[in-house]
Order: structure tokens, then C-alpha cells, then sequence
């Protein structure tokens, strides 16, 4: 069995087999994007979005 990859950076104070992994990232991505789109669905806000965001305030005379 070929030694693990040294990783240098922010999880180098981990054992090696204790180390997140690349499919440990994509996971937590994965239910990031669930959890926002659930979010989104759930509070649905798109009025206000549309209204902070998209549309010009009149102005002032």
C-alpha cells in the first residue's frame, strides 16, 4: 500500500486518515446547496428580492 499523500496547509495537525477528504468537501457542498434551496423554498422571499434588488427606487421631487 503506497503512503498517503502529505497535505500541507490547514489540516496537517490531523492524523492522515482523519483528514477531510475530497469527498467530504463535495458531500458538505452538496447539503449546503440542499439546505439553501430548501431555505429559499420554505421562506420563498422573491418579492422582497425583487424589490431590494431589481427595481429602481423612484425619485424624489
Amino acid at each position: 500500500m503506497a503512503p498517503p499523500a502529505t497535505s500541507s496547509g490547514l489540516f496537517t495537525f490531523l492524523k492522515p486518515r482523519l483528514r477531510p477528504q475530497s469527498t467530504d468537501v463535495a458531500a458538505a457542498a452538496t447539503w449546503g446547496v440542499a439546505a439553501t434551496a430548501s431555505a429559499l423554498w420554505l421562506i420563498q422571499p422573491f418579492d422582497w428580492l425583487k424589490k431590494t434588488f431589481f427595481e429602481k427606487p423612484e425619485p424624489e421631487a
